[in-house]
């Protein structure tokens, strides 16, 4: 058999450089053995690295680093299909612990990150290089894999039995579920203005926005709430909590897309007041949050001393950077805000000097995985 029993202890989580020693299979080489392990431990979170790649690209385009963004498409489309190879390689060989961290309350929400993935390379392709075919088609991928992680973690944690406090369970990568279903919104919307059938997928895209941002009133209430009520220690304060912002950063994104594809469907032309005011306010709440974590940040770090490491984790910090100077260019054109142009750009550098920090770290960080192969 292929598939193993991993035990782990308890509080204890299973990530892509700490693995459970697993019973070697009759006949398997050391070589082999190891390579196994590694492939049972490979996280679907590692596609948040396509998506910061993706955003930080676009990013560079739209501030005229062509030739930059260019190399990092092509890179994101190799690293795309490696990520892709590497957990179906883990889905064939051990499927039922993958499939089971579909209920797990701190490990699901990382698979979210596959659909916002694919949605940001497939942006990432239409923008810089103008593929809409191959665009076309990843949104044949993210849509039906949105919809089923969408409901089939939000209903296995619903019925799940044996359920973790709030304070234990809750965490700001929740929030990728409202991260992917704005993705798909975008996707969908930019696909719709080159489609036979754009109003259909114009309205999809406007059901997708709304439903994101209810998913972030319902989602973030509660992480407001254990932020406040309850103790907070540095190891809590994950990466993944910058998605708080980039959650809302992103719905701008698709709040500016879909006014910009106004022109393209008879029933949105009334509703402009109403995605104008409600783009402002989600990106009025992505800059908020901005001083915030910058300032828990500096308590984590700083203050209480926090060593600074690399965690594939980081790459939910990247992404939310890029995603705030693309949707605050993407806000600027729709809104003619001609006094905030040095914000996207100011931005644009420091996501890129984050995305170049995070690599580095995960270069630094391949002997060490390697020698214990």
């Amino acid at each position: 058999m292929l598939s193993r029993r991993v035990q782990l202890h308890k509080g204890e989580r299973m990530t892509f450089s700490s693995i459970a020693h697993l019973e070697p299979l009759p006949g398997d080489s050391r070589l082999v053995q190891a390579l196994r392990e590694k492939l049972q431990g490979f996280p679907p979170v590692y596609f948040s690295m396509v998506m910061a790649t993706g955003i930080v690209s676009i990013a560079a385009y739209l501030q005229g680093l062509t030739r930059l963004a260019a190399g990092m498409m092509w890179l994101n489309a190799v690293l795309y299909v490696l990520f892709w190879l590497l957990l179906f390689a883990r889905l064939v060989i051990s499927p039922k612990p993958l499939l089971r961290d579909l209920t797990n309350f701190r490990l699901a929400p990382s698979f979210f990150t596959i659909v916002a993935g694919t949605s940001v390379l497939a942006r990432e392709l239409l923008i810089i290089h103008a593929e809409s075919r191959v665009a076309a088609g990843m949104l044949w991928i993210a849509f039906p894999l949105w919809a089923v992680f969408i409901y089939v973690i939000f209903t296995a944690f619903t019925v799940k039995e044996a359920k973790p406090s709030l304070a234990e369970g809750i965490h700001g990568g929740w929030l990728l579920s409202v991260v992917a279903t704005q993705a798909v919104s975008i996707l969908t919307a930019l696909v719709a203005r080159r489609s036979a059938n754009d109003q259909a997928m114009l309205f999809t895209a406007l059901v997708l926005w709304l439903c994101g941002g209810m998913l972030y009133i319902w989602i973030i209430s509660l992480i407001f709430y254990r932020y406040t009520f309850f103790k907070f220690v540095p190891s809590d304060l994950m990466p993944p909590y910058w998605i708080n912002m980039g959650a809302m950063a992103i719905s701008t994104l698709a709040g500016a897309t879909l006014i910009q594809s106004a022109p393209f469907a008879a029933f949105l032309e009334p509703m402009l007041p109403f995605l104008k005011g409600f783009t402002i306010l989600f990106w009025a709440t992505a800059t908020w949050w901005i001083p915030m974590l910058v300032i828990l940040g500096f308590w984590r770090h700083v203050y209480k001393k926090f060593a600074l490491k690399y965690d594939p984790l980081y790459w939910g910090l990247v992404f939310p950077l890029g995603m705030f100077s693309v949707c605050t260019h993407q806000l600027l054109q729709v809104l003619h805000l001609s006094f905030l142009q040095w914000l996207p750009w100011a931005f644009a550098y420091i996501a890129i000097a984050a995305w170049l920090m995070t690599f580095i770290g995960l270069v630094m960080q391949l002997p060490r995985i390697l020698r214990t192969i």
